[in-house]
């Protein structure tokens, strides 16, 4: 097995939150800083951040700056796989604090068994974290638009994604407001 690279999105301001997400903290972590060890902890290295309205830096990963950030995350879902150096990546949203290193693992698992894509799955629907292998790369990051990343990929291909059950991984419930902070099931 070859390595596969993690990837945290991580380049947006929060505008809805009110500050970049990346840097706010659940439990005393940084959102960014628990993505790369989720990452690392489901076998995934290197770990590479997709940085924008903040620059980051996390021992362990490194950081490939999105300079057209404020186009939206398909700038950044694009500036990330061009970073990637392996045959294959596994890619979450730094605003997903709850996902789990099992859900890694899972999608890494479905690839070792021949999938080109998989995609964690959560009471039967598609979410993260999301596995592409570097065929796909290309055509994955010419169909991303806007607020979009590999979503337009998948929809496009439904024939090459394996959906990898996660539901008892953990949670891919996404912060975008403070009271999100409460966590999934918060009411």
């Amino acid at each position: 097995m070859t390595d596969v690279t993690g990837l945290v999105l991580a380049a947006g301001a929060g505008r809805r939150f009110g500050r970049p997400k990346a840097a706010v903290e659940i439990d005393g972590e940084r959102f960014v800083d628990r993505a790369v060890r989720v990452l690392r902890e489901g076998g995934c290295s290197p770990v590479v951040i997709v940085s924008g309205a903040l620059r980051l830096s996390v021992p362990g990963a490194s950081e490939v700056h999105n300079a057209d950030w404020e186009s939206g995350l398909a700038s950044t879902f694009r500036a990330g796989l061009a970073a990637v150096t392996t045959d294959a990546v596994v890619i979450v949203p730094v605003d997903t604090p709850w996902l789990g290193a099992d859900s890694v693992r899972r999608v890494i698992a479905a690839w070792v068994a021949g999938a080109e894509v998989a995609t964690g799955t959560y009471g039967g629907k598609r979410r993260h974290p999301v596995l592409l292998t570097r065929p796909h790369f290309a055509t994955a990051a010419s169909l991303a638009e806007g607020e979009q990343g590999a979503r337009p990929f998948l929809s496009a291909h439904p024939d090459l994604v394996v959906e990898v059950p996660c539901d008892d991984t953990g949670s891919p419930f996404d912060v975008d407001q403070p009271e999100d902070l409460a966590g999934p099931g918060a009411t």
